[in-house]
């Protein structure tokens, strides 16, 4: 079990709406910033903070329209990147270790592309990355895997089609009532589900969810963000901060064999296999994931005065 450590869930003005953040550690520590994905929250990083929380002021924003922040009037494509910078700048963060998963590594690569010398390491997990063809989505190499990977693909399908993505996503909820259980391994309880569940009690609360699936950059659609991720990748590749990889076995998006090769084509760059998981590695390994980041943070930090001398 992860220790108890006090967060704090806050509220800031951010571009005309508030945006809920958790937060944890001391306020003079490495800021550790923790970013989530579709259709979750920070309550994902909530097992995890504390671990991390002795040797980083840890902040953990809910994304504009998930978790307990706003749900402005707006189209949710990638308009996350402008409230998470606007967001930065509120809290007078200069610089942050990024600990991101789904969306939320599309999020850390596009920041770390334009500012470089805001990251102090980033760690991560089931990213977002251009996919040139929809074979790449769910790729596997595992033979037991290909039915589900082709089931993953047929439904991402349907969220991308007008009309068939409002039904299930809208209607049925089919993001959070299927999507994420059928990502974690273990299964959740109605309390731990019920979290997940509160931001989106209507059809039309769910918009934000609906809209990330229709954003992934597959097969060069949407343009705009499969080329904003082509150039954020390529920064990614070029970079030289420190960079851990969590890995599941079989994973989702991104498979144990797919993992090692992507850690090992980047500078500095370190592998953590967790074990069995899927895509919310969150949820299945709080523990492993929290006390692996709090280590690397805190090797990161005993060398960095004399990197800097």
């Amino acid at each position: 079990m992860t220790k108890q450590i006090d967060i704090k869930i806050r509220k800031a003005s951010v571009l005309g709406s508030s945006m809920a953040y958790r937060e944890a550690g001391a306020q003079n520590a490495p800021v550790a910033l923790f970013l989530h994905g579709n259709p979750t929250s920070s309550h994902i990083w909530r097992n995890i903070m504390p671990l991390v929380s002795p040797v980083a002021h840890c902040l953990a924003p809910d994304n504009i329209g998930f978790g307990q922040s706003d749900k402005p009037d707006i189209a949710y494509r990638f308009d996350h990147v402008r409230y998470l910078d606007a967001f930065i700048e509120q809290r007078g963060i200069t610089s942050a270790y990024l600990i991101a998963q789904d969306w939320g590594t599309a999020l850390a690569f596009h920041l770390a592309a334009r500012r470089p010398d805001f990251v102090r390491g980033l760690a991560f997990m089931e990213f977002i990355r251009p996919m040139p063809t929809w074979q790449d989505f769910h790729d596997t190499e595992v033979a037991a895997e290909q039915e589900h990977a082709e089931a993953a693909r047929a439904a991402f399908r349907k969220f991308r089609t007008p009309g068939e993505g409002e039904a299930m996503i809208l209607e049925a909820n089919a993001f959070v009532e299927r999507v994420l259980p059928g990502g974690i391994a273990r299964k959740l309880s109605d309390d731990e589900m019920a979290p997940y569940r509160a931001p989106f009690p209507t059809p039309e609360s769910r918009r934000p969810v609906l809209a990330l699936p229709r954003e992934l950059p597959i097969a060069g659609e949407p343009a705009d963000v499969y080329q904003a991720l082509q150039s954020a990748h390529a920064a990614l590749a070029a970079s030289s901060y420190p960079k851990l990889l969590f890995t599941g076995e079989p994973g989702a998006l991104v498979s144990p064999e797919f993992a090692e090769r992507f850690a090992a084509s980047l500078k500095h760059c370190a592998l953590v296999r967790l074990g069995a998981g899927l895509h919310f590695l969150q949820e299945d390994h709080p523990e492993a994931i929290g006390r692996s980041v709090a280590g690397w943070i805190a090797g990161i930090e005993a060398v960095r005065p004399q990197l800097a001398a």
